[in-house]
């Protein structure tokens, strides 16, 4: 039986976060030799130790993650997609060339900060579309169905993240905890009792807001959120 070979100068792993480190350990018990060669995985929550196998036989490592969303059926290009890459400076050389040539962008982050890096990931896009989900709940509660609901709520959603990409958070912030208005909130939690998860999200997300963005009359605010 032959021995397995290699002949690529870099090897990119391309499964579950689960199976980086076993597939690494599996390349290493038949391949001896990884010297001159480059290998990346793309978890995004963990680090290049993944792949420690290969760097003990001499490869360099790196972990490439895109801050993108991939869903089935839609073509994603990489043109300005940001990739944190944390691992060996040799291994960060070779893959910030590649991905410069396909148009993407590339910033270096620490093993230590991988886990909050991923979980800033599952919010901006993730859990934003959970929360857009829980959203047309809500529209039902108030007699629009969901198709017609994601249709009107374009316009707004569209507006929100054009004043966020243009000003920040602080100046696109709107509604009834920016002016102070305690009653209104009271009537919403009220309604968002009768559907599942609804009140906990709102409550959460606007103390968030109390945390983080301007508000009026932050103590009645704080008030109407305990009652």
């Amino acid at each position: 039986m032959r021995e397995p070979r290699i002949t690529a100068d870099i090897v990119w792993f391309g499964v579950p976060d689960r199976a980086i480190a076993a597939q690494a350990e599996a390349l290493a018990a038949t391949i001896a030799d990884w010297h001159g060669r480059v290998v990346v995985h793309s978890s995004g929550a963990l680090g290049s130790g993944e792949l420690g196998a290969l760097r003990r036989l001499g490869a360099k490592a790196v972990s490439a993650h895109p801050l993108m969303t991939f869903v089935p059926g839609v073509r994603t290009h990489l043109e300005g997609v940001g990739f944190a890459l944390e691992g060996d400076a040799a291994a960060v050389r070779v893959v910030r060339a590649i991905l410069a040539d396909l148009g993407a962008e590339s910033f270096r982050i620490q093993p230590r900060h991988k886990a909050a890096y991923h979980a800033w990931g599952m919010f901006a896009s993730p859990l934003l579309i959970a929360l857009l989900a829980l959203t047309e709940r809500v529209a039902q509660a108030g007699g629009v169905g969901p198709k017609a609901a994601r249709r009107r709520m374009l316009p707004i959603l569209r507006r929100t993240l054009e004043n966020y990409a243009e000003h920040g958070a602080a100046p696109a912030f709107s509604g009834p905890i920016i002016r102070g208005d305690p009653e209104t909130l009271r009537k919403h939690l009220r309604v968002l009792k009768r559907i599942e998860g609804a009140e906990a999200a709102y409550r959460a997300l606007a103390q968030a807001a109390l945390r983080y963005l301007p508000a009026k009359n932050r103590k009645a605010l704080e008030r109407a959120l305990r009652t």
